[in-house]
């Protein structure tokens, strides 16, 4: 009789060698003593066995699942569940392009086609050399620096084509490549790492930051009450400003629109009788 596979990897999955595991049980001793509820640990543990390999290998699950005494099951729905965690071997710089709607008709789709181009990869393959591994990603909520390209979480605003090309080059050559905002760039390991909970060895990464671009500063001051700069848009009623000419068109969203209301030949209220 023929042997049926399944495609299914063969359990359990081998552990760690003793020397690492003995350095990651201490970590996870660490990261779990935060928490009231071992379970509530799990987030920062798969960051902390990605940073051992990349990205949550087998291995990695069965680590977790025995520390939190969970069942691997358990752990692999987490793991599976959100993007952040990798599920095979990837770059050493996760080079990220926001294709979402304002990022893509400023030009975020053009870049993320032309990397494909000038790196040979498809969404989410990584280089032979080991360095970069390309992906479209949603909204980095960044939309004021649109379009941005992100490298292990860290922001690359107002980028081009050019300068995205000129990135992954740098990237894969081994330049110094500062962020547009944010902490020094490292590699996805160790960003995995300081994912984790763990202090970042980083000089000057505590105190780098970033701010946010001034349309959403505007919004944030007119959520608090404060007075806004200037008028971020036309007031829909009452006369327009000294140097504003009034609307001779006005928009679908200001034009009176005809309704039950406005139309005789249409009346409001019910269209049959009761009962009918």
């Amino acid at each position: 009789m023929t042997d049926v596979t399944l495609g299914m990897p063969q359990l359990p999955a081998p552990d760690y060698p003793a020397e690492v595991r003995s350095r990651l049980e201490a970590d996870a001793a660490e990261v779990i003593a935060r928490y009231p509820d071992s379970r509530s640990a799990l987030l920062p543990l798969l960051h902390l066995v990605q940073s051992e390999e990349g990205h949550v290998t087998r291995t990695g699950i069965r680590f977790c699942a025995e520390v939190l005494d969970l069942t691997t099951a358990e752990v692999t729905a987490v793991a599976t569940f959100y993007t952040m965690y990798r599920r095979k071997a990837s770059g050493d710089y996760q080079v990220g392009v926001c294709t979402n709607t304002l990022c893509a008709v400023m030009g975020g789709d053009a870049i993320f086609e032309e990397l494909q181009s000038h790196l040979e990869l498809g969404n989410g393959e990584t280089t032979e050399d080991g360095k970069v591994t390309l992906e479209h990603i949603e909204c980095n909520a960044a939309c004021d620096f649109a379009p941005v390209v992100m490298v292990n979480w860290e922001f690359f605003d107002n980028q081009t084509v050019g300068s995205a090309k000129q990135l992954v080059d740098d990237l894969r050559a081994g330049r110094t490549v500062t962020p547009t905002r944010g902490a020094p760039l490292c590699t996805f390991k160790e960003t995995a790492r300081i994912l984790a909970g763990f202090p970042d060895p980083r000089p000057g990464s505590v105190e780098a930051g970033g701010s946010a671009g001034p349309a959403s500063l505007t919004g944030l001051r007119l959520a608090k009450g404060e007075d806004a700069p200037g008028r971020v848009v036309s007031p829909r009623h009452g006369g327009a400003p000294q140097d504003e000419a009034p609307p001779t068109h006005p928009s679908s969203h200001d034009a009176p629109q005809r309704t039950s209301a406005s139309d005789p030949h249409h009346p409001a209220g019910p269209v049959a009788e009761e009962g009918e």
